[in-house]
């Protein structure tokens, strides 16, 4: 790395600076202080700067995936999943009022759920004991810009109860400020701002049973966007409900008479009380495209890292495997640099990062859109599509292990979501026109089931072709954020969406 002798260092000198001692900021100190540690290079100096290092208190960031465990493993870190309350995951429930569909994760994966801030503390004292990692409770107020080139050179920021700024000069400088950024605009330029779609809704319900125990749970609610809810610890499950603007005015009266009576019913007592006793809290579902860095597109001397640059939307629970994911492959890629302070050799590795965490990050961010349209149906043909969905994973088999090993994290293949995506539009169509569906007839106040009578073919396949072109435009609204992987195009978006990890 840097070729600096003692004598040319400071205090406030260092080879990396990384502003944010999250999810991204944490592997990455502890990640890249390791690797130069155990090579022959020179081993690295990193601030890691964090505006608070007290236990945060979110209701994000409390599912880690399989394909997440695995890469937390391959930087070294799984012990921090050990004594925080953390609980297995197995897979997924997929409910319907009363009706379930069993979706497990392939062989032996198991994901992780528990409380946000147990983990993030855990992850701080992993990096703080890494070689070389000064850990610093600092307010970082801007990033230092040579007055020629334009390079950032570094960051001023002031310490836990000091009013002085103190400068951090470093080599390169990693923003990892998560989803509400200080720095993006500058890093991006004007106009990189998250779009907002809905709200995440959550309270945390006490020793309630699940359908499926230690499987995440996705309830399907007619008229109203989807449901959450998993545990986070021995004795709680979290509980999000999406709700779009403007709001009720009664959030809990709109969750106990809108949301409650269209949930499984073990379920309801157990919200109730949680409704009664605990305030509820809110978070914004964003999605923020990732574009290339390096080069002329961006700052010199300061990359972006996890939320910062790419959000997806949180129903599948994979922005922090995405995040660890990166952090893998740009800690290798970094490893391999002489000089950190060569922007022409970090532009070539942001290049070949961009490309190398495709698979994988655009995999998880258009099936994070792809399923928030279908199961938050605000429409009747994505209602076909919806019911098409959840009878698509009632056939089991391939029908349920190839889109589980996308959600999660162990399959990388765009190609292999649009071929279920296109089976799901599909087999929703025949379903539309086969399957009975409640009528009611003349005389009688309760729909009875009944199959399509002949007459009504006509219109069903104009409706067909309709839904069929409505799940093409999610296709195309979708995969138009993570830089095209296919060629498609079917109309115009009213979109643009992609990835994002939340508060």
């Amino acid at each position: 790395m840097s070729q600096r002798t003692d004598s040319e260092m400071w205090p406030s000198t260092y080879d990396v600076v990384i502003v944010g001692a999250g999810v991204a900021g944490c592997a990455l100190a502890h990640a890249l202080a390791k690797s130069t540690s155990s090579s022959n290079h020179k081993p690295l100096r990193i601030a890691l700067l964090e505006r608070s290092l007290s236990e945060p208190d979110r209701i994000v960031g409390e599912l880690l995936q399989p394909g997440g465990v695995a890469s937390l493993r391959a930087l070294g870190m799984e012990d921090c999943l050990e004594g925080i309350d953390a609980v297995p995951v197995r897979g997924y429930c997929v409910a319907k009022g009363e009706e379930t569909v069993h979706i497990p994760y392939n062989d032996a994966a198991q994901g992780r759920t528990f409380h946000h801030g147990k983990f993030i503390m855990k992850l701080r004292e992993k990096a703080r004991q890494a070689p070389g990692v000064d850990t610093i409770e600092a307010i970082v107020f801007e990033l230092i810009e040579c007055p020629f080139t334009g390079r950032v050179l570094g960051v001023k920021a002031a310490r836990k109860g000091e009013e002085e700024r103190e400068t951090f000069f470093a080599d390169l400088v990693v923003v990892a400020d998560g989803c509400f950024s200080n720095f993006r605009s500058t890093v991006m330029g004007e106009g990189t701002v998250p779009a907002t779609k809905s709200y995440f809704v959550g309270v945390v319900l006490e020793d309630a049973t699940l359908p499926i125990p230690k499987h995440g749970t996705v309830a399907l609610v007619k008229g109203h966007g989807p449901v959450l809810l998993y545990q986070i610890g021995t004795h709680e499950t979290r509980m999000l409900v999406d709700v779009k603007q403007p709001f009720p005015s009664d959030l809990k009266e709109h969750i106990l008479s809108q949301i409650v009576p269209q949930l499984p019913a073990g379920l309801h007592l157990p919200i109730q009380n949680a409704l009664q006793k605990d305030r509820v809290r809110r978070m914004p579902n964003s999605f923020l495209p990732s574009t290339e860095q390096g080069g002329r597109r961006t700052k010199e001397g300061v990359i972006l890292l996890g939320d910062s640059w790419n959000m997806r939307h949180p129903l599948t629970g994979g922005g922090m495997m995405v995040a660890f994911h990166d952090v893998v492959l740009l800690t290798r890629m970094l490893s391999e640099l002489p000089d950190l302070s060569n922007w022409d050799s970090i532009s070539h590795i942001l290049h070949q990062w961009y490309w190398a965490r495709k698979p994988l990050a655009s995999t998880v961010n258009i099936l994070s859109v792809a399923l928030y349209d279908l199961f938050g149906a605000d429409d009747e043909y994505l209602a076909v599509l919806r019911t098409g969905c959840f009878k698509y994973f009632e056939l089991g088999g391939n029908c349920i292990a190839g889109p589980v090993s996308l959600l999660s994290g162990t399959a990388e293949d765009p190609a292999l979501l649009f071929r279920h995506f296109f089976a799901v539009a599909f087999y929703s169509i025949w379903v539309m026109l086969t399957h009975p569906r409640p009528v009611v007839t003349p005389g009688s106040d309760k729909p009875v089931m009944a199959a399509p009578r002949l007459d009504e073919y006509p219109g069903l396949l104009l409706k067909a072709i309709a839904v069929l072109h409505r799940g093409l435009r999610i296709v195309d609204r979708s995969q138009r954020d993570v830089g095209r992987p296919y060629s498609l195009t079917f109309g115009n978006s009213d979109h643009n969406l992609e990835d994002q990890d939340i508060q």
